[in-house]
């Protein structure tokens, strides 16, 4: 006989267990609905496990012999900076301690909808906060209705007690620092949340038009092999590469998510990459004007990316900067006056590697509705592409250091660089300075300058997040949004941007307005 002191119960698998790939999870579905048995399946972060939660898998329990519970993956966690808390092993063993869950898995894609394909549930059980679709800011769970639906299941909501992780996590655990901790409670108490939604989607239904270089980004990732025998450099090993289409093309996809259309006039090479590349790297409403230059490349941005921790080594340029001849110039002219006569907001990303001249600018400020700018300095233009070169604007967003050589201005406070110094040198009321790990520096005539303290201290890569930022703002300005508001949703892309490698993704609609909810509520 077993000692009963010592002897495990064998019905009660451990947590690990229970634990498996999405594809496992299909092949057990499969093996329990082929017995006769019922299948249900709820999906989400579940962050921190709460009785809202518990009640939530109860319902599910109540609905179907068996129990699958899967969650999203840490890098699809859009719930603000440091979220997750827990990651996604913890997250996923503490559900599979619980006895009323029988399966758990890990989605390691951005939607549920490829688990519901794979699990096939006869039940798919939601939150009481999906079942009105209009109130659903991902708009994702009519797709998951159609998903759950195509493979003969059905959508249950659950309607128990209800709580939010987010809002938990806010009020009681220490997750910001102190100043990021109390602007974020000044806006709550301010109402901000429902003001700054309501701001997003009021540039719904604009037009934007975008005029600015295109840039062709290529990584090629590397590892070390140390120092060569015979020089003092370090050799590497070429392991893979992907190109991506940056520039303006970057810049437009990121604000194609949040307004109507979006149109794209720029300059191509002569005859080196492919009008097709191009159009395949846009989003279905964004619009290509193309003007190719003939005798000269697209500029392109090669650098040489170390695999581990994504360090980039070097960068090798390729392009021509020099001036255009006159019959070219014109035409680029001609061209952007009559494209951007018809945007409610134009925004320029000027890279300041030679489509934009003088000429251009004029033309510019005399036909655009609304003019937000940006002038960056890089590495091909330092100290010669200047936000100062454009006289007038509506809106201006820059970064610290563009703002600083602009204003010839080293060591002033930035707040005093922006009021005192920058202010002048430019006909335009708002602005934005963005700061890094600083956070941004809203400013406009009417208020002054103001800070936003930043949202996020992991960065991945930094590649596009101004770009990011001006697009996604520009048209939140333009329809009239406090200038403080706006550098609040700025900020929620930047931080989101930062996380993404390249330009691999952009910026969606859904996946910021989850940022700013998680952390204002």
């Amino acid at each position: 006989m077993g000692n009963a002191a010592t002897d495990k119960p064998t019905g009660h698998p451990a947590p690990h267990d229970k634990i498996r790939t999405i594809e496992e999870l299909g092949e057990i579905a499969r093996a329990a609905q082929a017995k006769g048995l019922t299948v249900a399946l709820c999906h989400g972060v579940f962050d921190l496990v709460h009785l809202g939660h518990v009640r939530h898998i109860l319902a599910a329990r109540n609905e179907a012999d068996v129990v699958i519970v899967t969650i999203t993956a840490d890098r699809f966690v859009n719930k603000g900076p440091g979220r997750p808390i827990f990651p996604e092993n913890m997250r996923a063993e503490m559900l599979a301690a619980l006895g009323t869950v029988d399966w758990v898995g890990i989605n390691r894609t951005s939607s549920a909808e490829p688990v519901l394909d794979t699990v096939r549930p006869d039940t798919y059980v939601k939150g009481s906060d999906y079942e009105n679709p209009e109130d659903d800011v991902t708009g994702k769970i009519a797709t998951e209705r159609e998903a759950v639906e195509r493979h003969g299941g059905r959508i249950v909501f659950t309607r128990d007690v209800t709580f939010s992780s987010s809002s938990l996590l806010n009020r009681y655990f220490d997750i910001y620092d102190p100043p990021l901790r109390d602007y974020l409670q000044k806006v709550r108490e301010g109402g901000g949340a429902e003001r700054l939604l309501k701001l997003i989607d009021k540039i719904q239904d604009m037009h934007v038009v975008l005029v600015g270089d295109t840039i062709i980004d290529e990584y090629q990732y590397v590892t070390a092999l140390g120092k060569a025998s015979k020089e003092n450099i370090v050799a590497t090993l070429l392991k893979n590469g992907e190109q991506f289409a940056g520039g303006v093309i970057a810049a437009a996809n990121h604000v194609a998510s949040f307004c109507k259309s979006v149109e794209i006039v720029t300059t191509l090479g002569g005859n080196d990459y492919p009008e097709e590349f191009i159009r395949a790297h846009v989003r279905p409403n964004v619009t290509l004007t193309p003007i190719r230059i003939q005798g000269r490349p697209t500029t392109r941005k090669l650098r040489y990316v170390e695999m581990g921790y994504l360090h980039k080594l070097f960068e090798v340029y390729t392009m021509d900067d020099t001036p255009l001849d006159e019959a070219e110039r014109k035409e680029i002219d001609r061209i952007t006056a009559e494209r951007v006569r018809g945007g409610d907001v134009v925004i320029v990303t000027d890279f300041g590697h030679g489509m934009i001249a003088s000429s251009t600018i004029d033309t510019l400020i005399a036909n655009s509705k609304f003019l937000a700018v940006n002038a960056q300095s890089n590495s091909g233009n330092h100290g010669y592409n200047l936000i100062t070169k454009y006289p007038r604007a509506d809106y201006v967003c820059i970064d610290a250091p563009e703002a600083r050589l602009a204003a010839t201005d080293k060591f002033s406070d930035i707040a005093s660089v922006i009021e005192n110094r920058l202010h002048g040198k430019i006909d335009c009321d708002n602005m934005i300075i963005t700061h890094g790990s600083f956070g941004c520096y809203p400013f406009s005539s009417k208020t002054g300058v103001a800070r936003v303290p930043a949202f996020t201290k992991t960065v991945v890569d930094t590649v596009g997040a101004g770009d990011a930022f001006l697009t996604i703002t520009a048209p939140l300005v333009a329809a009239g949004g406090n200038i403080e508001d706006v550098a609040f949703i700025g900020n929620a892309a930047g931080a989101i941007k930062v996380g993404i490698v390249g330009h691999r993704n952009s910026v969606e609609k859904a996946p910021l307005v989850k940022f700013v909810t998680a952390l204002l509520k």
